[in-house]
């Protein structure tokens, strides 16, 4: 797949986000099950204001596993959301769904690298199409699951800064989301 070419992104381009290790600290071996717990990487509401003004589409898939081993509720999640979500919209930025897979089965069709959650994004908005779309992510599955739905991909260094490249299923790289927004802004 070439690379895609930042300047002809408009808002008829869809942003696919992961959120652990790329909206927020990811918390080492283990899960944010509290908001207390959920801290924003530097400038990343700054990032998502940006991204506003040029996607069409804004949509986080994360995998959550810690509900599905019951280590947290859905309704956890749901306040971390909320709460979340609330301090972007406060920032000028905008998500506009958030989607995630609790499974413990690595074969679920919604979990990351499985592109499930890509294509329930497209059911519930129809215009999302995947050749005018970037994956941006901080591991390996994120990119797969680009990949897997058709998409061009944004890795970031955040948690894995030593990741070989090149690497056929990562087009762009970047050390953090502010960098990429940054980027993008600028082309």
């Amino acid at each position: 797949m070439p690379q895609p070419d930042l300047t002809q992104i408009d808002n008829h381009w869809t942003l696919f986000l992961d959120r652990d290790g790329v909206i927020n600290e990811e918390k080492k071996d283990s899960y944010v099950f509290h908001y207390d717990e959920f801290r924003f990487y530097d400038q990343v509401r700054e990032a998502l204001r940006i991204f506003a003004a040029v996607f069409g589409r804004i949509v986080i898939v994360t995998n959550q596993r810690g509900v599905g081993r019951g280590l947290m509720t859905a309704e956890d999640l749901e306040i971390i959301h909320d709460k979340m979500l609330a301090e972007i919209t406060l920032a000028g930025g905008r998500i506009d769904r958030i989607f995630y897979a609790d499974s413990l089965d690595d074969n679920h069709p919604h979990r990351k690298p499985n592109p499930g959650m890509a294509f329930a994004a497209q059911t519930e908005f129809p215009e999302i199409d995947f050749h005018r779309a970037l994956m941006v992510g901080n591991n390996h599955s994120d990119m797969e699951f680009g990949r897997n739905a058709g998409m061009y991909t944004v890795f970031l260094r955040t948690t894995h800064p030593d990741h070989p490249l090149p690497d056929p299923s990562i087009d762009l790289v970047f050390n953090s989301l502010c960098d990429f927004a940054k980027h993008l802004q600028n082309r």
